[in-house]
Protein backbone atom coordinates (compact mmCIF):
# COMPACT_ATOMS: atom_id res chain seq x y z
CA UNK A 1 0.00 0.00 0.00
CA UNK A 2 1.26 3.48 -0.91
CA UNK A 3 1.64 5.91 2.04
CA UNK A 4 2.37 9.25 0.32
CA UNK A 5 2.07 11.24 3.57
CA UNK A 6 4.18 8.80 5.63
CA UNK A 7 1.07 7.99 7.68
CA UNK A 8 -0.87 4.90 8.69
CA UNK A 9 -4.54 4.64 9.46
CA UNK A 10 -5.46 4.02 13.13
CA UNK A 11 -6.20 0.38 12.28
CA UNK A 12 -2.84 -0.04 10.55
CA UNK A 13 -1.01 1.55 13.49
CA UNK A 14 -2.70 -0.77 15.96
CA UNK A 15 -1.91 -3.83 13.87
CA UNK A 16 1.72 -2.71 13.49
CA UNK A 17 2.03 -1.91 17.20
CA UNK A 18 0.50 -5.17 18.38
CA UNK A 19 2.90 -7.10 16.17
CA UNK A 20 5.89 -5.23 17.62
CA UNK A 21 4.63 -5.76 21.19
CA UNK A 22 4.22 -9.47 20.45
CA UNK A 23 7.85 -9.58 19.30
CA UNK A 24 9.01 -7.85 22.49
CA UNK A 25 6.94 -10.08 24.78
CA UNK A 26 8.26 -13.14 22.98
CA UNK A 27 11.81 -11.88 23.46
CA UNK A 28 11.40 -11.23 27.20
CA UNK A 29 9.63 -14.55 27.67
CA UNK A 30 12.11 -16.64 25.69
CA UNK A 31 15.47 -14.93 26.14
CA UNK A 32 16.49 -17.43 28.83
CA UNK A 33 16.08 -20.28 26.35
CA UNK A 34 17.90 -18.63 23.43
CA UNK A 35 21.62 -19.00 22.73
CA UNK A 36 23.39 -16.08 24.35
CA UNK A 37 25.88 -15.69 21.49
CA UNK A 38 24.96 -15.73 17.79
CA UNK A 39 27.17 -14.10 15.20
CA UNK A 40 26.97 -14.25 11.42
CA UNK A 41 29.74 -13.65 8.92
CA UNK A 42 29.91 -10.38 7.02
CA UNK A 43 29.59 -12.32 3.76
CA UNK A 44 26.32 -13.98 4.76
CA UNK A 45 24.86 -10.72 6.05
CA UNK A 46 25.80 -8.93 2.84
CA UNK A 47 23.83 -11.58 0.95
CA UNK A 48 20.74 -11.22 3.12
CA UNK A 49 20.70 -7.46 3.75
CA UNK A 50 22.47 -5.73 0.84
CA UNK A 51 19.92 -4.25 -1.60
CA UNK A 52 19.24 -1.03 -3.51
CA UNK A 53 17.25 1.71 -1.79
CA UNK A 54 13.60 0.54 -2.07
CA UNK A 55 11.66 2.72 -4.49
CA UNK A 56 8.35 1.22 -3.39
CA UNK A 57 7.32 0.28 0.12
CA UNK A 58 7.27 -3.23 1.57
CA UNK A 59 4.46 -4.75 3.60
CA UNK A 60 5.00 -4.29 7.35
CA UNK A 61 4.93 -7.95 8.33
CA UNK A 62 7.46 -8.78 5.63
CA UNK A 63 9.87 -6.17 7.01
CA UNK A 64 9.38 -7.42 10.58
CA UNK A 65 9.96 -10.98 9.43
CA UNK A 66 13.23 -9.95 7.80
CA UNK A 67 14.27 -8.25 11.02
CA UNK A 68 13.59 -11.44 12.95
CA UNK A 69 15.39 -13.71 10.49
CA UNK A 70 18.34 -11.60 9.36
CA UNK A 71 19.02 -9.09 12.14
CA UNK A 72 17.72 -10.03 15.59
CA UNK A 73 18.89 -13.62 15.15
CA UNK A 74 22.48 -12.39 14.93
CA UNK A 75 23.01 -10.55 18.21
CA UNK A 76 24.40 -11.30 21.63
CA UNK A 77 21.63 -11.15 24.19
CA UNK A 78 23.12 -8.77 26.74
CA UNK A 79 19.89 -9.07 28.72
CA UNK A 80 20.17 -12.86 28.95
CA UNK A 81 20.54 -14.11 32.52
CA UNK A 82 23.59 -16.05 31.28
CA UNK A 83 25.37 -13.03 29.77
CA UNK A 84 28.22 -12.54 32.25
CA UNK A 85 30.62 -10.67 29.93
CA UNK A 86 31.82 -7.05 30.04
CA UNK A 87 29.00 -5.28 31.90
CA UNK A 88 25.54 -6.63 31.03
CA UNK A 89 22.50 -4.46 30.40
CA UNK A 90 19.73 -6.54 31.97
CA UNK A 91 16.96 -4.11 30.93
CA UNK A 92 13.33 -4.40 32.07
CA UNK A 93 10.00 -4.27 30.29
CA UNK A 94 8.69 -1.15 32.06
CA UNK A 95 11.66 0.84 30.78
CA UNK A 96 11.22 -0.58 27.29
CA UNK A 97 7.64 0.69 27.28
CA UNK A 98 8.83 4.06 28.57
CA UNK A 99 11.38 4.23 25.75
CA UNK A 100 8.60 3.45 23.29
CA UNK A 101 6.50 6.29 24.69
CA UNK A 102 9.36 8.78 24.66
CA UNK A 103 10.14 7.91 21.04
CA UNK A 104 6.51 7.77 19.99
CA UNK A 105 5.75 11.22 21.37
CA UNK A 106 8.99 12.39 19.70
CA UNK A 107 10.00 14.47 22.69
CA UNK A 108 12.80 16.99 22.25
CA UNK A 109 14.28 17.17 25.74
CA UNK A 110 16.70 20.04 25.13
CA UNK A 111 14.64 23.01 26.32
CA UNK A 112 11.96 23.92 28.83
CA UNK A 113 9.95 25.68 26.12
CA UNK A 114 9.54 22.46 24.13
CA UNK A 115 9.36 19.96 26.99
CA UNK A 116 8.71 21.46 30.41
CA UNK A 117 7.07 18.30 31.79
CA UNK A 118 9.91 16.02 30.64
CA UNK A 119 12.45 18.53 31.96
CA UNK A 120 10.86 18.38 35.41
CA UNK A 121 10.88 14.57 35.32
CA UNK A 122 14.60 14.70 34.51
CA UNK A 123 15.23 17.16 37.36
CA UNK A 124 13.40 14.88 39.82
CA UNK A 125 15.10 11.68 38.61
CA UNK A 126 18.55 13.27 38.73
CA UNK A 127 17.84 14.35 42.28
CA UNK A 128 16.89 10.79 43.20
CA UNK A 129 20.32 9.65 41.99
CA UNK A 130 21.95 12.57 43.79
CA UNK A 131 20.34 11.43 47.04
CA UNK A 132 21.38 7.80 46.52
CA UNK A 133 25.00 8.92 46.10
CA UNK A 134 24.85 11.26 49.10
CA UNK A 135 25.85 14.38 47.19
CA UNK A 136 24.74 17.84 48.43
CA UNK A 137 21.50 19.48 47.34
CA UNK A 138 23.45 21.99 45.25
CA UNK A 139 24.26 19.11 42.89
CA UNK A 140 23.06 19.23 39.30
CA UNK A 141 23.45 17.01 36.29
CA UNK A 142 21.91 15.55 33.18
CA UNK A 143 21.33 12.28 31.39
CA UNK A 144 23.53 11.43 28.41
CA UNK A 145 24.13 8.41 26.19
CA UNK A 146 26.52 6.54 28.48
CA UNK A 147 29.65 6.64 30.59
CA UNK A 148 31.92 7.86 27.79
CA UNK A 149 29.92 11.05 27.20
CA UNK A 150 29.31 11.43 30.93
CA UNK A 151 33.07 11.34 31.60
CA UNK A 152 33.70 13.77 28.74
CA UNK A 153 31.08 16.16 30.13
CA UNK A 154 32.49 15.95 33.66
CA UNK A 155 36.09 16.51 32.58
CA UNK A 156 35.10 19.40 30.30
CA UNK A 157 33.46 20.98 33.35
CA UNK A 158 36.58 20.38 35.45
CA UNK A 159 38.76 21.92 32.72
CA UNK A 160 36.57 25.02 32.54
CA UNK A 161 36.05 25.55 36.26
CA UNK A 162 39.65 24.89 37.36
CA UNK A 163 41.70 25.84 34.29
CA UNK A 164 39.42 28.23 32.41
CA UNK A 165 39.99 25.90 29.43
CA UNK A 166 43.74 26.53 29.32
CA UNK A 167 45.26 23.07 29.53
CA UNK A 168 48.93 23.95 29.04
CA UNK A 169 51.05 22.46 31.88
CA UNK A 170 47.98 20.86 33.55
CA UNK A 171 48.25 17.22 34.64
CA UNK A 172 45.65 14.53 35.36
CA UNK A 173 46.11 11.41 37.50
CA UNK A 174 44.40 8.00 37.30
CA UNK A 175 45.25 4.35 37.84
CA UNK A 176 46.06 1.80 35.16
CA UNK A 177 42.64 0.23 35.84
CA UNK A 178 40.77 3.34 34.69
CA UNK A 179 38.31 3.03 31.80
CA UNK A 180 39.60 4.01 28.35
CA UNK A 181 36.88 6.67 28.03
CA UNK A 182 38.86 8.87 30.45
CA UNK A 183 41.95 8.94 28.27
CA UNK A 184 39.82 9.43 25.15
CA UNK A 185 37.95 12.33 26.78
CA UNK A 186 41.21 13.98 27.82
CA UNK A 187 42.54 13.75 24.26
CA UNK A 188 39.33 15.37 22.96
CA UNK A 189 39.72 18.13 25.55
CA UNK A 190 43.22 19.01 24.37
CA UNK A 191 45.44 17.10 26.81
CA UNK A 192 48.31 15.14 25.28
CA UNK A 193 49.70 11.90 26.66
CA UNK A 194 52.55 13.70 28.46
CA UNK A 195 49.96 15.37 30.71
CA UNK A 196 48.32 12.10 31.79
CA UNK A 197 49.73 10.22 34.75
CA UNK A 198 48.76 6.54 34.46
CA UNK A 199 49.62 5.18 37.90
CA UNK A 200 50.37 1.46 38.43
CA UNK A 201 47.70 0.06 40.75
CA UNK A 202 48.36 -1.57 44.12
CA UNK A 203 47.87 -5.26 44.91
CA UNK A 204 44.11 -4.66 45.24
CA UNK A 205 43.96 -2.92 41.84
CA UNK A 206 43.40 0.48 43.46
CA UNK A 207 45.19 3.79 43.03
CA UNK A 208 48.08 3.96 45.55
CA UNK A 209 48.05 7.21 47.50
CA UNK A 210 51.79 7.29 48.17
CA UNK A 211 52.66 7.09 44.48
CA UNK A 212 49.98 9.66 43.67
CA UNK A 213 51.43 12.06 46.24
CA UNK A 214 54.94 11.53 44.91
CA UNK A 215 53.84 12.24 41.31
CA UNK A 216 51.93 15.38 42.26
CA UNK A 217 54.88 16.71 44.27
CA UNK A 218 57.29 16.00 41.42
CA UNK A 219 55.04 17.65 38.84
CA UNK A 220 54.61 20.78 40.99
CA UNK A 221 58.36 20.98 41.47
CA UNK A 222 58.74 20.84 37.69
CA UNK A 223 56.42 23.83 37.23
CA UNK A 224 53.40 21.79 36.14
CA UNK A 225 49.85 22.23 37.42
CA UNK A 226 48.27 19.10 38.90
CA UNK A 227 44.55 19.76 38.59
CA UNK A 228 42.46 16.54 38.59
CA UNK A 229 42.39 13.04 40.05
CA UNK A 230 40.11 10.43 38.46
CA UNK A 231 38.99 7.77 40.93
CA UNK A 232 37.21 4.51 40.19
CA UNK A 233 34.03 3.44 41.92
CA UNK A 234 34.06 -0.10 40.56
CA UNK A 235 36.51 -0.88 37.76
CA UNK A 236 35.34 -2.91 34.79
CA UNK A 237 38.25 -5.34 35.17
CA UNK A 238 37.73 -6.42 38.78
CA UNK A 239 35.14 -4.21 40.46
CA UNK A 240 37.90 -2.51 42.48
CA UNK A 241 36.99 0.68 44.33
CA UNK A 242 39.67 3.28 44.84
CA UNK A 243 40.12 4.70 48.40
CA UNK A 244 37.51 7.41 47.88
CA UNK A 245 37.56 9.16 51.31
CA UNK A 246 41.36 9.38 51.27
CA UNK A 247 41.39 10.65 47.69
CA UNK A 248 38.75 13.25 48.56
CA UNK A 249 40.88 14.46 51.46
CA UNK A 250 43.98 14.51 49.24
CA UNK A 251 42.22 16.57 46.55
CA UNK A 252 40.95 19.08 49.10
CA UNK A 253 44.42 19.55 50.55
CA UNK A 254 46.04 19.81 47.12
CA UNK A 255 43.35 22.06 45.62
CA UNK A 256 42.53 19.50 42.91
CA UNK A 257 39.30 18.39 41.25
CA UNK A 258 38.05 14.89 42.19
CA UNK A 259 36.20 13.10 39.42
CA UNK A 260 34.76 9.69 40.32
CA UNK A 261 33.99 7.32 37.47
CA UNK A 262 31.15 5.27 38.91
CA UNK A 263 29.72 4.21 35.55
CA UNK A 264 29.79 0.60 36.69
CA UNK A 265 29.73 0.63 40.46
CA UNK A 266 28.17 3.81 41.83
CA UNK A 267 24.61 2.46 41.69
CA UNK A 268 25.63 -0.26 44.17
CA UNK A 269 25.41 2.45 46.84
CA UNK A 270 21.68 1.70 46.82
CA UNK A 271 22.44 -1.50 48.79
CA UNK A 272 23.68 -1.52 52.38
CA UNK A 273 26.88 -3.36 51.43
CA UNK A 274 27.52 -1.09 48.49
CA UNK A 275 26.91 2.04 50.55
CA UNK A 276 29.62 0.95 52.98
CA UNK A 277 32.07 0.10 50.18
CA UNK A 278 31.39 3.36 48.34
CA UNK A 279 31.84 5.81 51.20
CA UNK A 280 33.34 8.94 49.72
CA UNK A 281 31.11 9.20 46.65
CA UNK A 282 29.50 12.20 48.32
CA UNK A 283 32.78 14.14 48.15
CA UNK A 284 33.10 14.04 44.35
CA UNK A 285 33.31 17.28 42.40
CA UNK A 286 31.88 15.25 39.53
CA UNK A 287 30.49 11.74 39.35
CA UNK A 288 29.35 9.53 36.48
CA UNK A 289 27.08 6.51 36.59
CA UNK A 290 25.37 4.36 33.98
CA UNK A 291 21.75 3.38 34.68
CA UNK A 292 21.92 1.01 31.68
CA UNK A 293 24.26 -1.10 33.79
CA UNK A 294 23.35 -1.68 37.43
CA UNK A 295 20.02 0.12 37.38
CA UNK A 296 18.78 -2.30 34.73
CA UNK A 297 17.81 0.17 32.00
CA UNK A 298 17.93 -0.50 28.25
CA UNK A 299 20.59 1.30 26.24
CA UNK A 300 21.28 4.25 26.18
CA UNK A 301 21.31 6.14 29.46
CA UNK A 302 24.32 7.52 31.30
CA UNK A 303 24.40 10.24 33.93
CA UNK A 304 26.78 12.95 35.08
CA UNK A 305 26.40 14.77 38.40
CA UNK A 306 28.48 17.76 39.52
CA UNK A 307 28.72 19.24 42.98
CA UNK A 308 27.28 22.58 41.87
CA UNK A 309 24.79 22.39 39.04
CA UNK A 310 25.68 25.87 37.85
CA UNK A 311 29.15 24.62 36.90
CA UNK A 312 27.58 22.75 33.98
CA UNK A 313 25.72 25.81 32.78
CA UNK A 314 28.80 27.98 33.12
CA UNK A 315 30.76 25.47 31.04
CA UNK A 316 28.29 24.77 28.24
CA UNK A 317 25.79 27.63 27.96
CA UNK A 318 25.69 29.40 24.59
CA UNK A 319 22.68 31.37 23.34
CA UNK A 320 22.74 31.99 19.58
CA UNK A 321 20.13 34.23 17.96
CA UNK A 322 18.13 31.33 16.58
CA UNK A 323 17.55 30.10 20.14
CA UNK A 324 16.54 33.43 21.68
CA UNK A 325 12.97 32.17 22.14
CA UNK A 326 14.13 29.53 24.63
CA UNK A 327 15.90 31.94 26.99
CA UNK A 328 14.58 30.55 30.24
CA UNK A 329 12.83 32.35 33.03
CA UNK A 330 14.03 31.87 36.58
CA UNK A 331 13.78 28.24 37.75
CA UNK A 332 13.23 26.92 34.20
CA UNK A 333 15.91 24.47 33.08
CA UNK A 334 17.15 24.12 29.52
CA UNK A 335 19.22 20.94 29.58
CA UNK A 336 20.90 21.95 26.31
CA UNK A 337 22.74 24.53 28.46
CA UNK A 338 24.18 21.82 30.71
CA UNK A 339 25.98 19.56 28.26
CA UNK A 340 27.11 18.86 24.71
CA UNK A 341 23.75 18.09 23.08
CA UNK A 342 21.08 20.49 21.91
CA UNK A 343 18.99 17.72 20.40
CA UNK A 344 18.51 15.07 23.06
CA UNK A 345 16.08 12.27 23.86
CA UNK A 346 13.87 12.03 26.91
CA UNK A 347 16.18 9.44 28.48
CA UNK A 348 15.01 10.19 32.02
CA UNK A 349 11.58 8.70 31.39
CA UNK A 350 12.64 5.06 31.43
CA UNK A 351 14.48 5.31 34.75
CA UNK A 352 11.74 7.44 36.32
CA UNK A 353 8.99 5.10 35.11
CA UNK A 354 10.68 1.88 36.20
CA UNK A 355 11.46 3.30 39.65
CA UNK A 356 7.84 4.40 39.96
CA UNK A 357 6.46 1.02 38.86
CA UNK A 358 8.84 -1.33 40.69
CA UNK A 359 9.90 0.84 43.64
CA UNK A 360 13.34 1.36 45.13
CA UNK A 361 13.14 -1.78 47.27
CA UNK A 362 12.98 -3.98 44.16
CA UNK A 363 16.08 -2.32 42.72
CA UNK A 364 17.89 -2.66 46.04
CA UNK A 365 17.07 -6.37 46.15
CA UNK A 366 18.29 -6.83 42.56
CA UNK A 367 21.61 -5.15 43.33
CA UNK A 368 22.09 -7.22 46.48
CA UNK A 369 21.37 -10.34 44.44
CA UNK A 370 24.06 -9.39 41.90
CA UNK A 371 26.60 -8.97 44.70
CA UNK A 372 25.62 -12.33 46.21
CA UNK A 373 25.82 -14.16 42.87
CA UNK A 374 29.44 -13.11 42.34
CA UNK A 375 30.25 -14.31 45.85
CA UNK A 376 28.52 -17.61 45.09
CA UNK A 377 30.54 -17.91 41.87
CA UNK A 378 33.75 -17.38 43.82
CA UNK A 379 32.76 -20.10 46.29
CA UNK A 380 32.08 -22.54 43.42
CA UNK A 381 35.44 -21.78 41.82
CA UNK A 382 37.31 -22.42 45.08
CA UNK A 383 35.81 -25.92 45.29
CA UNK A 384 37.76 -27.07 42.21
CA UNK A 385 41.58 -27.38 42.08
CA UNK A 386 41.38 -26.53 38.38
CA UNK A 387 40.40 -22.91 39.00
CA UNK A 388 42.54 -20.11 40.38
CA UNK A 389 40.59 -17.16 41.76
CA UNK A 390 42.62 -14.15 40.64
CA UNK A 391 40.50 -11.46 42.30
CA UNK A 392 37.72 -12.21 44.78
CA UNK A 393 34.13 -11.15 44.19
CA UNK A 394 33.80 -7.36 44.31
CA UNK A 395 30.47 -5.65 43.63
CA UNK A 396 29.33 -8.30 41.17
CA UNK A 397 32.64 -9.18 39.44
CA UNK A 398 34.98 -12.13 40.00
CA UNK A 399 38.05 -13.02 37.92
CA UNK A 400 39.68 -16.44 37.60
CA UNK A 401 41.55 -18.73 35.26
CA UNK A 402 41.90 -22.39 34.48
CA UNK A 403 45.24 -23.84 35.54
CA UNK A 404 47.03 -27.03 34.50
CA UNK A 405 50.08 -28.27 36.43
CA UNK A 406 53.20 -27.91 34.33
CA UNK A 407 51.81 -25.27 31.96
CA UNK A 408 53.72 -21.99 31.83
CA UNK A 409 51.95 -18.62 31.77
CA UNK A 410 51.93 -18.38 27.96
CA UNK A 411 50.28 -21.80 27.68
CA UNK A 412 47.72 -20.92 30.36
CA UNK A 413 46.94 -17.68 28.52
CA UNK A 414 46.30 -19.64 25.31
CA UNK A 415 44.20 -22.21 27.14
CA UNK A 416 41.96 -19.60 28.73
CA UNK A 417 41.55 -17.79 25.41
CA UNK A 418 40.46 -21.06 23.84
CA UNK A 419 37.96 -21.66 26.65
CA UNK A 420 36.33 -18.33 25.90
CA UNK A 421 36.16 -19.14 22.18
CA UNK A 422 34.58 -22.53 22.88
CA UNK A 423 32.00 -20.91 25.11
CA UNK A 424 31.08 -18.38 22.42
CA UNK A 425 30.59 -21.16 19.88
CA UNK A 426 28.60 -23.20 22.39
CA UNK A 427 26.21 -20.30 23.04
CA UNK A 428 25.01 -21.41 26.48
CA UNK A 429 26.59 -18.42 28.24
CA UNK A 430 28.95 -15.55 27.57
CA UNK A 431 31.82 -14.35 29.69
CA UNK A 432 34.81 -12.21 28.81
CA UNK A 433 38.53 -12.11 29.41
CA UNK A 434 40.94 -9.42 30.51
CA UNK A 435 44.61 -9.11 31.42
CA UNK A 436 45.70 -8.65 35.03
CA UNK A 437 49.39 -8.30 35.84
CA UNK A 438 50.28 -9.66 32.43
CA UNK A 439 48.11 -12.79 32.70
CA UNK A 440 44.95 -13.57 30.76
CA UNK A 441 42.05 -14.22 33.11
CA UNK A 442 38.37 -14.98 32.69
CA UNK A 443 35.77 -12.76 34.22
CA UNK A 444 32.14 -13.05 35.36
CA UNK A 445 29.90 -10.04 35.91
CA UNK A 446 26.74 -11.26 37.63
CA UNK A 447 24.46 -8.23 37.81
CA UNK A 448 21.43 -9.60 35.94
CA UNK A 449 18.73 -10.08 38.61
CA UNK A 450 17.24 -12.96 36.63
CA UNK A 451 20.48 -15.00 36.74
CA UNK A 452 20.51 -18.05 38.99
CA UNK A 453 23.24 -19.91 40.80
CA UNK A 454 22.44 -22.88 38.55
CA UNK A 455 23.32 -20.76 35.50
CA UNK A 456 26.75 -20.03 36.96
CA UNK A 457 27.29 -23.62 38.03
CA UNK A 458 26.52 -24.96 34.55
CA UNK A 459 28.69 -22.29 32.92
CA UNK A 460 31.69 -23.31 35.03
CA UNK A 461 30.97 -27.01 34.45
CA UNK A 462 30.97 -26.48 30.68
CA UNK A 463 34.22 -24.55 30.85
CA UNK A 464 35.82 -27.45 32.73
CA UNK A 465 34.57 -29.93 30.12
CA UNK A 466 35.92 -27.77 27.30
CA UNK A 467 39.28 -27.48 29.08
CA UNK A 468 39.58 -31.25 29.44
CA UNK A 469 39.30 -31.56 25.66
CA UNK A 470 42.04 -29.03 24.90
CA UNK A 471 45.63 -30.27 24.63
CA UNK A 472 48.29 -27.67 23.93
Amino acid sequence: MLHPWLEFSPEEMRSFGYRVIDMLVEHFDQVRDKPVTRRASRISLERSLREPIPEQGTEVNEVLEQLQQDVFCHIMHLDSPRFFAFVPSPSNFASVMAETLATGFNIFAGTWLEASGPAQVEIVTLDWLRQLCGMPDTTGGLFVSGGSVANLTALATARHMRLRDTVQNATVYFSDQTHSSIERALHILGFDSTQMRNIPCDDQFRIPLDILQHMVNADRASGLQPFCVVANAGTVNTGAIDPLPELARFCREEGMWLHIDGAYGAAAALSNQGKAWLQGLEHADSLTLDPHKWLFQPYEIGCVLVRDGQWLRETFHILPAYLQDIASAEHEVNFCDYGIQLTRKFNALKLWMSLKIFGLAAFRHAIERGIALAEAAEAMLRLSPRWEVVTPAQIGIVTFRYVVPGYNDAALDSLNHLLLERMMVDGFAMLSSTVLRGKTVLRLCTINPRAREADIQETLARLERFAEGIHL
